[in-house]
């Protein structure tokens, strides 16, 4: 066999979260709610499911390459360019070719820890030097990632709101920081959760590529608008980016159904609107829940929450899970003692309180 790429191997692989049928199979229960992977657990809306079932009778033809409609779409709606977006199978790819572009052995990157894997993952990857900077109280330590910067930096990642805390930073902070950033660094920010969302300072990162054109900013179809099965999500950049990001990207990457589902989804916000009050009010019932059990956790700007469980935290995800409740161990992200619960239906909700407080 020939020999790896070397970097494969420092590489730990990404685990996502259990499926409910591989749960239901192996410990043989009947009915099992999933929290784990912060998904939006009701289905897309009618006219989103009309549109897939359109597309399916045309599966046998490649997807539009350019992904024509939904890119004029959404370049409408985010009032940029066309020639300003990329769209990929999921954010994750778009994370992966930013690190391919604009990386080498000889670079670093910056990321906080603990944030979202794939960062590390793909840097890793590349051969870079990854600089991690601790979460301050469960924030972005931008002051700490300032002092990593060098002529090496190549991309520094913000997720915002973050993955796994759930915190944001301000737009009076994004602004601090941008001011000391090189142009030669690429800022990256990951706002996969950018629609949940409520707070008034949080930064207009598109409005402020107009200011630097060293930022990069990706979204998806996958939370919110409740596409993760169909793997769809966008990045918004300066025009010489794009270009670069669009001379890797693989031809038909994004499959004709997710393109249909995604245009619907423009086409029916209210729909949307509605999860997102509900998510809303959810977050706030188990808030209100994990005081009343004086469980500690951080408040969310996202559809997650993490949770102190004030003991070990593998074993309280393990007898949750052997109840029928799938919820997300974040021993492996260095958070012993924290679990990471995606915000339910109400029912869902009622289950996991009804359960915690079973185990605990």
């Amino acid at each position: 066999m020939r020999a790896a790429n070397p970097y494969i191997f420092k590489i730990k692989p990404y685990v996502p979260g259990k499926p409910i049928d591989e749960v239901k199979r192996e410990l043989g229960l009947k009915t099992v709610v999933k929290l784990a992977s912060n998904e939006n657990p009701y289905p897309p809306s009618p006219k989103v499911l009309t549109a897939m079932a359109k597309a399916a009778l045309e599966v046998n033809r490649y997807p539009d390459g350019g992904c024509f409609l939904l890119r004029r779409i959404l370049a409408k709606k985010l009032n940029i360019d066309e020639d300003q977006l990329i769209l990929g199978n999921g954010s994750d790819e778009i994370i992966v070719l930013a690190v391919k572009a604009f990386v080498t052995k000889q670079d670093e990157v910056i990321i906080a820890k603990p944030s979202f894997l794939i960062y590390e993952i793909a840097s890793t990857l590349s051969g870079a030097r990854l600089r991690q900077v601790p979460l301050k109280n469960f924030r972005y330590d931008l002051q700490a990632m300032k002092a990593k910067i060098n002529a090496r930096t190549k991309i520094i990642f913000i997720g915002n709101p973050d993955n796994p805390a759930g915190t944001y930073i301000t737009a009076r902070q994004v602004e601090d920081f941008m001011r000391c950033v090189p142009k030669s660094a690429l800022v990256f920010f990951d706002e996969a959760y950018f629609e949940y969302v409520q707070a008034k300072d949080y930064p207009d990162t598109l409005a402020l590529m107009k200011k630097y054109s060293n930022v990069m900013t990706t979204r998806t179809f996958s939370k919110i608008y409740g596409l993760a099965g169909l793997r769809i999500g966008y990045g918004i950049a300066s025009r010489e980016i794009i270009d670069i990001l669009n001379r890797l990207r693989e031809p038909f990457n994004v499959n004709s159904m997710a393109q249909a589902a995604a245009v619907a989804v423009l086409g029916d916000e209210a729909y949307y609107r509605n999860i997102v009050k509900d998510v809303h009010e959810q977050k706030q019932y188990l808030y209100r829940s994990l005081k009343g059990m004086d469980i500690s956790y951080e408040e969310s700007s996202t559809n997650f929450i993490l949770i102190h469980v004030r003991g070990d935290s593998s074993q309280a995800a393990g007898a949750l899970l052997k109840k029928g409740v799938i919820v997300r161990d974040m021993a492996v992200w260095g958070l012993k003692g924290y679990i990471r619960v995606s915000i339910g239906s109400a029912p869902e909700n009622k289950r996991f309180i009804k359960t915690l407080g079973e185990i605990l």
